[in-house]
């Protein structure tokens, strides 16, 4: 997760790390040298990061909409970088609007209202 604006640090919250570095006046070289510090870690402490469940999130809060970063990289494979994801239960995406996780929760509650009014129709309800 890469967060321009925002602070730095690894967390390790639930069973999922998250990584989330600040990039000013475009320049990256602090986060990816973390990223880099966290695989030499892993790999110092004899941990091994799945690249294939890792995705990096770009979230953008300057007013200026042009940004091209380079694609990080981990043990020489390339990181999925994806508009949104889900972390810890929460829709997380690039533009920081809730209309995705909104979107999933009202899906959800179709779903399971739908399941009430099949038991309500067959009188299992009291």
């Amino acid at each position: 997760m890469r967060i321009i604006n925002g602070n730095m640090g690894p967390w390790r919250l639930a069973g999922k790390s998250s990584l989330t570095g600040l990039i000013s006046d475009n320049d990256e070289r602090a986060y990816l040298e973390e990223i880099k510090h966290l695989e030499n870690w892993c790999q110092g402490n004899n941990l091994l990061l799945n690249i294939s469940k890792t995705k990096e999130l770009i979230m953008n809060c300057s007013k200026k909409q042009e940004w091209h970063y380079q694609p990080v990289r981990i043990s020489g494979t390339m990181v999925e970088r994806v508009d949104s994801f889900r972390y810890l239960g929460v829709h997380i995406s690039q533009d920081r609007s809730w209309s995705h996780h909104t979107n999933s929760l009202a899906k959800k509650a179709r779903q399971r209202l739908y399941h009430l009014r099949r038991l309500r129709d067959f009188r299992l309800l009291s």
